[in-house]
């Protein structure tokens, strides 16, 4: 049928079925996706904070980590995926503050979405927003305290009221003192000029209490799989040579199907021989190198396992490779793929090694390294959830004294710095005579929320506490910028002499990150959703139907596959 005069065919762009949403209510229903996702992170933020418990198909965790919880929440929605990215990259960048992160953006999301909603356009609100970001990290780094010129001695002191402001918000603050303690000696261990994580060694041990968790200064790892003969083996040393192995010592089969053809059996027995004495040599020369330690990355035999015994050496095959990285970072062995021609300098040493029953395990536990720049922490806890809990808490812990190490600058937290920030956004507004006078300040007033959050956990009434926090902020001589909220009280309180404390670099990634996060959803003003790339396992399963139906069927099948979208 013709088209009548005057009207125009329609002309289709995309495939049939291709769902094209756009204009304002794309990027309203953008921000309402965004708003969903931090409404289930928000109530975890601060010493108040809730725990989420997370059912999948793994397992369950209880946590409180935003990073953790973004991570294992399964979220569909495009524009809210990118709020789970920003709190993986916040986790990865500084190790704290991930929960912040994904409100701060959702905040300004809030902020900006009336505007949007009035038919401003939303480059305008972009451009303001950066502007804002851009005056409140360098108004951040003016009010950051530095802790450089400090004696090593008082820095840790404050490291440890870093790590406890940290671990305040965790399932493990009723011992942060005791955790705070462990994570600064533990990072204090490090080579200062990497500070590489992975000479942190963290081993769970269920059972205990939390207070039964120990710092081994050097390496510890679980006891390997044994042999017989390995109880006779001395349990403890004092300054003992150490060798480290990338070899198996055992009897192996040959790898080739290898095929030896005798013409007289008697030299049978020659053979099976030699194959004994190649093992025997190389224990004998482990055991001539002076070693009373004999660690391998790969197995070693019950035949080795005796021979040791018998001759008070302690060894021990199928070290975990991260295990063995760290043994030779503190005792200063080197890893050797021969036995023969060993040298002395090959060999490691520590003050003192044991094997010492830990739980259910045992441990063997390597102490008073003298190259030591390595720790392991053993955590000790009820269930498994809570160590895996006490796990990830540590983790942030180590990540944040590990920043405040290198960028020794702090910032009073608990709301503080936020509502000086707000306050400062606020007077900078008044600069423009532009619309951006507008967007500044719903940007000032989107940073409130952390503070407005803090209280909305602890049960506290978040418009009185705020209203406090505005006037201290407001007091002309500067008294009140340290004012945060006191989730002890319900009142507020100088965060800086209560020792709330958080590196600056938290604070400047956050905010960085969640402008960043909030610019890019507001730059989004339509989402293509192709069909076909919904259902990954369409074109195999029509594939897979045509091979099954026969000869006939294959035609039919492909036909089937190409479908209305494709047909031209």
């Amino acid at each position: 049928m013709m088209p009548m005069m005057g009207m125009q065919p329609q002309i289709i762009l995309l495939k049939e079925g291709t769902d094209t949403s756009q204009g304002k209510p794309q990027l309203i229903s953008n921000i309402n996706a965004c708003m969903a996702v931090v409404d289930t992170v928000r109530t975890t933020l601060g010493p108040r904070g809730m725990d989420k418990l997370i059912h999948d198909n793994k397992g369950v965790t209880i946590s409180n980590d935003g990073a953790t919880i973004m991570k294992l929440l399964d979220i569909v929605h495009p524009a809210a995926k990118s709020l789970v990215d920003v709190s993986l990259a916040q986790d990865a960048e500084v190790g704290d503050g991930t929960t912040s992160v994904v409100i701060l953006a959702g905040e300004f999301l809030q902020e900006a979405k009336p505007f949007i909603e009035e038919g401003v356009h939303p480059r305008s609100l972009m451009k303001s927003f950066r502007q804002a970001s851009i005056l409140a990290v360098q108004r951040l780094k003016d009010q950051a305290i530095s802790l450089e010129d400090k004696a090593l001695e008082e820095k840790k002191g404050l490291l440890k009221k870093c790590a406890m402001t940290t671990l305040n918000s965790k399932l493990v603050s009723g011992e942060k003192e005791f955790f705070a303690q462990m994570v600064v000696d533990a990072v204090s261990k490090l080579d200062p000029a990497t500070l590489d994580l992975k000479m942190i060694g963290i081993k769970k041990v269920q059972g205990g209490g939390l207070r039964d968790s120990f710092l081994v200064d050097g390496v510890a790892f679980r006891k390997t799989f044994s042999y017989a003969g390995f109880e006779q083996q001395p349990k403890s040393f004092s300054d003992p040579k150490i060798l480290v192995l990338n070899i198996e010592l055992e009897l192996k089969a040959e790898k080739e199907n290898a095929e030896i053809r005798l013409d007289d059996p008697a030299k049978y027995q020659s053979i099976v021989d030699a194959e004994w004495n190649i093992i025997y040599d190389k224990l004998a020369k482990c055991v001539a190198s002076g070693a009373n330690i004999v660690l391998s990355r790969l197995a070693i035999g019950d035949l080795a396992t005796q021979y040791f015994a018998d001759r008070n050496v302690f060894c021990a095959g199928r070290v975990e490779t991260g295990d063995i990285e760290r043994v030779t970072k503190a005792t200063g062995a080197k890893v050797q793929t021969t036995v023969n021609n060993l040298d002395p300098a090959v060999l490691g040493t520590c003050a003192r090694f044991e094997e010492r029953q830990v739980g259910a395990e045992r441990y063997n536990l390597f102490m008073g390294c003298p190259e030591a720049q390595t720790a392991t922490l053993v955590l000790r806890g009820g269930s498994e959830q809570f160590i895996d809990e006490a796990d990830r808490s540590l983790h942030d812990a180590i990540m944040i004294v590990r920043r405040a190490l290198k960028h020794a600058q702090v910032v009073p937290g608990g709301g503080a710095i936020e509502m000086e920030l707000s306050k400062y956004l606020s007077e900078c507004s008044l600069q423009y005579t532009n619309k951006s006078q507008l967007f500044i300040k719903a940007y000032a007033k989107a940073l409130e929320v952390i503070p407005r959050q803090l209280c909305n956990n602890a049960g506290f009434d978040a418009t009185d506490v705020l209203n406090k926090l505005r006037q201290k902020h407001a007091l002309a001589d500067g008294s009140g910028k340290n004012f945060g909220v006191d989730v002890n009280t319900g009142g507020v309180c100088d965060t800086y002499e209560a020792f709330v404390w958080e590196p600056a670099l938290v604070k400047i990634n956050a905010i960085q990150a969640a402008t960043e996060a909030a610019c890019l959803i507001l730059s989004v003003d339509e989402t293509v959703r192709n069909p076909k790339s919904e259902v990954p396992d369409a074109a195999s399963g029509a594939a897979a139907q045509a091979a099954i139906t026969g000869a006939g069927g294959r035609g039919r099948g492909r036909g089937a596959m190409r479908g209305r979208g494709m047909r031209r």
